[in-house]
């Protein structure tokens, strides 16, 4: 099956919240099902960690992939030295959060100070259509995970895009949340991801993606981003399109104004905390063979 998306496993996460012995059964069964091709790792917070040690004491070694949410780059190391320490986990990704106080020049240097130095360089850069399910696929054993910088929703995102572009780091985008300003609309959504384009930055989005479509939520009113919307956009920001048509694309609400062949883009996962309604949606919508359900 092709689609140019990872589904990142976020269930332990709101509005999911399911319990972390559910999350991981749950993980591993998703691992062994017909879309399996599309799951990314399981999404657990730096806090986390000693109870996942407890939950998988009894899996083989490297048996699940998991990306670590860590609060902030100084304590970058110190996660990934406890994930390694838990002998189920391929450690495949780190999603590090970026403090009110951290400038946007300080990121960079301390996330190579603890991963291995500025050398290290992404895949991204030379092959972006394939690289991302690559990536991740590849991130076995010793091998350097993955680092998505979230980006601020202040002064500091363009100067951060900037030091990210050209490196190994990849960017985080928050897309949503439990309250209606944790959502970005369309034009500050619109502008970053032009911004990311423009840098040749990889990303990755997460929270408020609970449909393929731009919809409004009929229980919270929320307005949420189609994850459909966002790979389109992606691939329209790529093409040369400015803010104004990518934001135009992240609003369209009729699905078939769509690409019904969506493209590979830098945009490569988006965090669910369902992996089976995405699934659901794109075989509805005909982008996934009815066998995967």
């Amino acid at each position: 099956m092709t689609f140019p998306l990872l589904l990142d496993d976020a269930a332990i996460f709101p509005p999911g919240n399911l319990p972390l012995p559910d999350a991981v059964r749950a993980h591993l069964a998703h691992g062994v099902a017909p879309y399996a091709d599309l799951l990314g790792p399981l999404v657990v917070a730096l806090a986390d960690l000693p109870a996942l040690a407890e939950t998988t004491a009894d899996l083989p070694a490297g048996s699940i992939a998991v990306s670590v949410t860590v609060p902030s780059p100084a304590v970058v190391a110190a996660a990934v030295e406890r994930a390694r320490g838990i002998r189920a986990v391929r450690l495949a990704a780190l999603e590090v959060a970026v403090p009110e106080g951290v400038a946007a020049g300080d990121v960079i240097p301390a996330l190579d100070a603890a991963l291995g130095g500025p050398d290290r360089r992404s895949s991204h850069l030379t092959d972006e259509t394939s690289s991302v399910k690559e990536e991740f696929r590849r991130s076995t054993g010793e091998t350097l995970p993955t680092t998505y910088v979230e980006l601020p929703r202040d002064e500091r995102r363009p100067a951060l895009v900037a030091a990210l572009a050209g490196t190994a780091h990849h960017a985080k985008l928050r897309t949503g949340g439990v309250r209606a300003e944790m959502y970005p609309d369309e034009t500050e959504l619109a502008d970053a991801v032009v911004m990311l384009v423009r840098g040749g930055v990889p990303f990755k989005a997460t929270a408020g993606l609970h449909h393929a479509v731009r919809n409004t939520d009929p229980e919270t009113g929320f307005e949420q981003h189609g994850f459909l919307n966002l790979l389109a956009a992606t691939d329209a920001a790529a093409q040369g399109a400015g803010a104004d048509a990518v934001a135009a694309v992240l609003a369209e609400r009729d699905p078939h104004k769509l690409p019904d062949r969506p493209r590979p883009t830098l945009l490569g996962s988006i965090g669910t905390c369902s992996i089976t309604e995405p699934v659901d949606e794109l075989t509805d919508l005909g982008l996934l063979p009815e066998v995967v359900r």
